[in-house]
C-alpha cells in the first residue's frame, strides 16, 4: 500500500518532471536552471536534486517519461492475418497518433534537444536514438502490413514519415508565421496514404 509521504514524493516528481520538459522545450536545456524549475513547478529548489540528483539526471528522467508517453499513446499494431481494410483503418489511426503525437509540446522538446543529443559523448543520445527507433520500428511494422509501391520498402517510408513530421515541427520554431504544422501534417498524411492506395489498387 503506498504510504502518504510515498504518494506527495510521486506529485512532486511528477510537477517538477512536467515542469523541466516545459522549459527544456521552450529555453533548451543549457538555459534551464534548478530555480526555472522550481518556480515553474511550485516544488522547492533544493526538492529538485533530492529527486533527481543533477541537472544531467533531470533531463534523462524527461525524456524516459517522454518515452512512456509515446509508447502509451501510440494505437496497438495490426495481429498477425488481419484483412487489408482492417490494416488499413488502423494506419489511418496510425497516422492520426502522430498527428496528435507531433502536436504534444514533446515533440518540441525533441526539436530543441537534438544539438544536445548530437555532441561527441552526450548523456541523452542513446535516449534519444531510442526515441526515433520506438517511433520508426511501430510504424514500419503498420507499413509492412500494407501494399506499398514497388521499390519503397516499409523501413524507408517509416524513416520518411518520421523524420518529415519532425523536420515540420522544427521549421514552425524557426518561422511560427510562415509554418503551419498541421496543415503541413495534412499534407503528408495525403502523400502517404496517396501512395499506399495507389499500390493497393
Amino acid at each position: 500500500m503506498t504510504t502518504r509521504r510515498e504518494q506527495t514524493s510521486h506529485e512532486s516528481s511528477e510537477l517538477i518532471l512536467r515542469a523541466a520538459a516545459e522549459l527544456f522545450a521552450a529555453k533548451g536545456y543549457r538555459q534551464t536552471t534548478f530555480a526555472d524549475v522550481a518556480e515553474r513547478s511550485g516544488i522547492s529548489r533544493g526538492s529538485i536534486p533530492w529527486h533527481f540528483g543533477s541537472k544531467e539526471g533531470l533531463l534523462l528522467a524527461v525524456l524516459e517519461r517522454s518515452v512512456d508517453l509515446i509508447r502509451t499513446g501510440l494505437p496497438e499494431e495490426p495481429a498477425e492475418g488481419a484483412e487489408p481494410e482492417e490494416v488499413a483503418a488502423g494506419f489511418d489511426r496510425l497516422m492520426g497518433g502522430a498527428d496528435a503525437l507531433f502536436a504534444q509540446p514533446t515533440t518540441k522538446l525533441f526539436v530543441t534537444l537534438l544539438v544536445e543529443a548530437l555532441e561527441p559523448g552526450s548523456p541523452i543520445h542513446g535516449r534519444y536514438v531510442e526515441i526515433h527507433n520506438t517511433l520508426r520500428d511501430h510504424c514500419r511494422r503498420w507499413l509492412e502490413r500494407l501494399p506499398l509501391p514497388p521499390g519503397l520498402s516499409a523501413e524507408t517510408l517509416a524513416v520518411t514519415i518520421i523524420g518529415a513530421g519532425i523536420g515540420i515541427h522544427q521549421q514552425w520554431l524557426l518561422a511560427p508565421e510562415r509554418v503551419d504544422p498541421e496543415q503541413a501534417l495534412v499534407a503528408l498524411r495525403t502523400l502517404v496514404d496517396g501512395a499506399v492506395l495507389s499500390a493497393g489498387e
